[in-house]
């Protein structure tokens, strides 16, 4: 999967128009998944896990964010509802709806929105780092903002990429690159901009979350609430050695699970 980002879907909203780029893998024929990355990170990020699952059989769509890739639109004043119609602007073009949705730490607040929004487009969801509820350590945010400060020297900044969303003694080398400042910033912006109660409980689907028991950032009450309120709406697994970033860390634990979980609900 090294080929370039290309045009997935347009959407034309209030005159701007925003173009989405992304890469689709896989046979069409096969169970649709759509892959949202972690904030300010780009689809690559999925890679390993996308390449699995479509030598599986699956169909897989990995959209860039705006700002990334070549995706392009307004940057300002956006909210976790802007980017859920970018979602389904791409799932409209190139997925067999309802899809499975694929969020990673900010992406599962990204899948969640969608999945509020736009119901009809998603079948079930799989969330990675399913954070947003329980604050952040002080630490780990620190850590999490040092990876997107280029103020930083490279080894300081691998550093926070270590602390922040890697397992104890597991390498951060991987993580070392892919962070985009203005995209962390648009995002983290629309996060604010939208109630947590507009998108925790999701649509209705169903919901596999994949917990990592170190992570310093996501922390397992957040699954652990989710798991509380939704009851066997969701199912919970949690993995050991791993952290924030989880795909490097357990990927084919990750596909297992999500093979796992479609075959579950056909």
């Amino acid at each position: 999967m090294k080929f370039e980002p290309y045009e997935i879907g347009r959407l034309d909203k209030d005159g701007a128009n925003i173009r989405l780029c992304g890469r689709v893998i896989g046979p069409a024929s096969g169970p649709h998944i759509v892959m949202l990355a972690s904030l300010g990170r780009p689809g690559s990020d999925f890679d390993e896990v996308a390449r699995a699952l479509a030598e599986a059989g699956c169909c897989v769509t990995l959209p860039e964010p705006r700002g990334i890739g070549g995706s392009s639109g307004p940057m300002d004043g956006l909210t976790l509802h802007d980017l859920a119609e970018d979602v389904a602007a791409v799932i409209g073009t190139q997925a067999h709806a309802p899809v499975t949705l694929v969020g990673h730490a900010f992406g599962n607040r990204l899948a969640r929105t969608t999945a509020a929004d736009h119901p009809a487009l998603v079948s079930r969801l799989v969330l990675l780092a399913c954070g947003g509820l329980i604050e952040i350590p002080e630490a780990a945010l620190k850590a999490l903002m040092g990876c997107f400060d280029e103020a930083l020297t490279a080894d300081e900044r691998l550093e926070c990429v270590r602390y922040g969303f890697f397992a104890r003694n597991n390498d951060p080398e991987v993580w070392r690159d892919g962070w985009h400042r203005d995209v962390m910033l648009m995002q983290s912006s629309a996060v604010r901009q939208t109630p947590v109660e507009d998108w925790w409980e999701a649509g209705g689907q169903p919901m596999l979350v994949v917990q990592a028991l170190e992570d310093a950032i996501a922390l397992p009450a957040n699954a652990h609430d989710l798991k509380a309120r939704l009851g066997a709406r969701v199912t919970l697994i949690e993995l050991p050695n791993a952290g924030h970033a989880m795909l490097p860390d357990q990927p084919e634990r990750i596909v297992s699970a999500i093979r796992a979980f479609i075959e579950s609900r056909k």
